[in-house]
């Protein structure tokens, strides 16, 4: 019996040094390229696009097992040629790093605040693309005299009871979570890691470049995976916390989704809250759910409508 848990432990602490292996390889091949700032929780990557710009600025925030290069890739640029556009790493992800206890979504959005509190933005916009959605629907209804109007792009904005099926790998249970993200998650992401990524654009492809420019690699992490673990496992709760408080909402809120979105379904997350939050509006598009990548010239067009009836 000795020399079976031998070799199993020498197995565990070889997937543990080669998990490791690849998550420095991630960070080499797409490292940190803006600037940091320390928050209560948190320590937050983010990139100033255009800060001299005049007007409301933009403050972006990415989905599940993203970055801020998911914004940065094809969209962030278009509004950064006459407005002031800051992406964020969201806490945890990204280049970001953690103080204290892995935040959740309420908890992430009082992170923002901070960022936005600390750069003396005066009411940006805020962007939100998938679970970047749901933070945005916290912080708007928490902190509403910090931004003129939320923005979300495929949010996650309802209680979701079945996981996405490219996720369903995240549904650890939290005492084997770290066990699973340094031996078998980074193997396991790197095989399926093209299945994967199709299934999240889908129906739009992949673009050939996304694992480098748009931030792809740093999903294969240790570190990526135990976050995506917990939020795909505690995003219910906190969502039911979040949906009766739609009504209570102060600030304007505008949805985009692709019509045929295979990951978040656009009845559910874009329509029922369209009618639940007081003047929200929809725009539905053709296109999946990673709109900012694959369809960026209409996303461009429908958020620079939102500013515009903003003001």
């Amino acid at each position: 019996m000795l020399i079976p848990l031998g070799l199993l432990g020498v197995l565990v602490l070889g997937l543990a040094g080669w998990s490791a292996y690849v998550g420095r390889k991630a960070e080499e091949m797409v490292p940190a390229e803006g600037a940091f700032a320390a928050v209560p929780g948190a320590r937050l990557h983010y990139v100033d696009l255009n800060p001299e710009a005049e007007g409301p600025a933009i403050v972006m925030v990415h989905g599940l097992m993203g970055q801020l290069r998911n914004f940065s890739h094809s969209f962030a640029g278009r509004l950064a040629a006459d407005h002031r556009v800051i992406l964020v790493d969201r806490p945890g992800w990204g280049h970001s790093l953690l103080d204290g206890p892995r935040p959740g979504i309420a908890a992430q959005a009082g992170m923002i605040a901070a960022l936005i509190e600390q750069l003396g933005l005066e009411k940006p916009l805020l962007v939100g693309h998938s679970m970047g959605g749901a933070v945005s629907l916290a912080l708007g209804l928490d902190r509403p005299e910090l931004v003129r109007g939320l923005a979300l792009i495929a949010p996650l904005t309802q209680v979701v009871e079945t996981v996405p099926p490219p996720f369903k790998g995240l549904l650890a249970p939290p005492a084997l979570r770290p066990l699973l993200a340094w031996t078998v998650a980074v193997p396991v992401g790197l095989r399926k890691g093209p299945e994967t990524a199709a299934a999240i654009f889908a129906p739009d492809p992949v673009p050939a470049d996304f694992a480098l420019a748009g931030g792809g690699a740093l999903a294969l992490r240790p570190k990526s995976y135990m976050a995506g673990s917990f939020e795909i496992q505690a995003a219910p709760a906190e969502m039911a916390a979040l949906v009766p408080r739609y009504g209570e909402m102060r600030v304007p809120v505008a949805i985009l989704y692709g019509r045929a979105d295979a990951v978040l379904d656009p009845a559910l997350n874009g329509e029922k809250t369209a009618a639940e939050i007081p003047g929200a509006t929809l725009e539905l598009i053709e296109g999946g759910h990673m709109l900012p990548v694959t369809h960026a010239e209409a996303t461009e067009a429908w958020l620079r409508g939102v500013l515009a009836r903003l003001g």
